[in-house]
């Protein structure tokens, strides 16, 4: 499938809805403190959105697995060992030394806004604090890379780069994607190299992607909670994840998911 191509009103919707994503993001990470449940944090994002008028795109989102419900939380609130998608619960209290990546997506005026970022509770050990750190200059490095003539394998490239050299392992079951009046939109995204970059798609203007390492302490392998939706590492190893929407330029990629002043 074609990579959508946003016109001057998608894209002033897309800056609408990321702002909204950012500031919500923003607002979140400022609650984070040991003793705080999951559920708390989601019910926060939940009224963090509802106040901009906007709505959760991750609320009620479909499985692909049958059996399983639809996602039943307004953001995906991961604790730990949690890559994504992690759902928010009273039993699941912050303490100091864990890390939670607060993930949101948000619908506004028919554009959805994604980013994430994997905040420090308390005090962190330094290695877990390290894979923050080079985790989210990996993403740096990829977006820099999201430049018009570029291919989106050079995104990929760019992440694996700098994350091979520190031996953490780059998820290879969750990539990072379009993003515009859907939440996944083409192309994918890996983080990794998975094909030649020649076979990737050139990045044109009017793209927006969400760009979103997630990068594991230890083993790249992982699996899925009980719960249907939540994606752990395999070894139960620490993960990180930071995310951002960004447009591409004639000059230059240009990150959308930027909080309101």
């Amino acid at each position: 499938m074609a990579i959508p191509i946003k016109n001057k009103d998608a894209i002033a919707r897309m800056r609408e809805s990321c702002a909204i994503a950012a500031t919500v993001l923003h607002r979140l990470k400022q609650a984070v403190q040991p003793g705080i449940s999951t559920f708390d944090l989601d019910d926060l994002a939940r009224k963090y959105i509802e106040e901009y008028g906007a709505k959760s795109a991750c609320y009620g989102y479909p499985s692909h697995s049958r059996g399983v419900r639809p996602f039943p939380a307004y953001a995906c609130i991961s604790v730990n060992e949690e890559v994504v998608h992690g759902i928010g619960s009273f039993k699941r209290i912050l303490r100091d030394g864990d890390v939670v990546t607060l993930d949101i997506c948000v619908t506004y005026n028919g554009y959805v806004g994604d980013n994430a970022y994997t905040v420090p509770v308390g005090a962190v050990s330094p290695e877990v604090a390290k894979l923050l750190r080079i985790t989210e200059e990996a993403r740096a490095a990829g977006i820099a890379q999201a430049k018009v003539g570029n291919r989106i394998g050079d995104i990929s490239e760019a992440v694996q780069n700098y994350i091979t050299p520190h031996g953490y392992g780059i998820v290879r079951d969750m990539v990072g994607h379009g993003v515009g009046a859907s939440m996944h939109e083409e192309p994918q995204i890996p983080n990794f190299i998975e094909r030649k970059k020649s076979k990737t798609d050139v990045i044109k203007p009017g793209m927006t992607l969400a760009i979103e390492p997630m990068i594991n302490l230890g083993s790249w392998r992982t699996k899925t909670a009980a719960d249907g939706w939540t994606i752990v590492t395999a070894d139960d190893s620490p993960s990180a994840h930071f995310e951002h929407t960004v447009l591409t330029t004639d000059h230059g990629p240009e990150i959308l998911t930027v909080p309101k002043g």
